[in-house]
């Protein structure tokens, strides 16, 4: 059977402010394989880590992230919605973020968020973050924007890229062979059928779907044989793939 890859979802998102450096940090401390995140681009062209085009639901600020510069993004407070205890707590750059993971051996799931927004050379920009931090074995690149994984295979074919989508899409497999893909990055319900993941796999075309917190589902893609489970919980996907292993020897 596979091991389906532990990665977390913004970091420990369910229980740290997501997408900021306590979140990383408590991830990898609950036994991740991997680390998946956003960036989005600010007025004065900082990469920034952020989920949301907009700052309002998880900082104490207002307004677009294309609308501030890096300094205002940096006086925000990503914590304190979350809870007092991580008042005062930043929206991380790209620059905090892949200094951190580069020497963890992490898998690392940068999101472009260009879907709404289409940020100018963002997979550019990203795609030289990657060598400058000797990151191109452990990065796969993502987006709900398929012309930007298309637009990042034409910059630089070797770096991977991972279609997200959340339909039931006819012969995926297909599709993501048209425009080059490594992977599918597929909302959990639109693989949680053997035919449609052996159609994938067959076509060696990796899996890692999103955002998967109960239990049952995360033990149904584990056996489905998942290339990577995407969730808020590493915590809990770690003690099951832990008693996975200890169950076959």
């Amino acid at each position: 059977m596979v091991k389906s890859l532990n990665i977390a979802h913004r970091g420990f998102s369910g229980k740290y402010p997501e997408n900021t450096m306590i979140a990383f940090r408590k991830a990898v401390e609950a036994g991740c394989d991997g680390i998946e995140t956003d960036v989005h681009i600010t007025k004065d062209g900082a990469i920034v880590v952020c989920h949301d085009e907009m700052v309002y639901r998880t900082t104490n600020g207002q307004g677009s992230i294309k609308d501030l510069t890096y300094d205002e993004i940096k006086k925000l407070d990503a914590g304190i919605k979350f809870g007092e205890e991580f008042k005062n707590t930043s929206i991380p750059d790209i620059d905090e973020f892949m200094d951190y993971v580069k020497d963890k051996n992490l898998l690392v799931n940068i999101e472009l968020k260009n879907g709404i927004i289409n940020y100018k050379n963002l997979e550019k920009r990203i795609i030289e973050k990657i060598y400058e931090y000797g990151l191109k074995d452990n990065v796969i690149l993502s987006s709900f924007n398929h012309y930007s994984m298309v637009k990042v295979k034409e910059i630089d074919s070797s770096i991977k890229t991972g279609l997200l989508y959340a339909a039931n899409i006819y012969k995926v497999h297909e599709y993501a062979q048209k425009v080059s893909a490594d992977a599918l990055h597929p909302y959990f319900p639109s693989v949680m059928n053997e035919d449609i993941v052996k159609e994938i796999k067959d076509s060696n075309i990796a899996i890692n779907t999103y955002t998967v917190n109960e239990e049952k589902y995360m033990r149904r893609l584990m056996e489905l044989g998942i290339d990577g489970i995407i969730t808020n919980y590493p915590d809990v996907l770690k003690r099951i793939i832990d008693e996975s292993e200890r169950i076959v020897v």
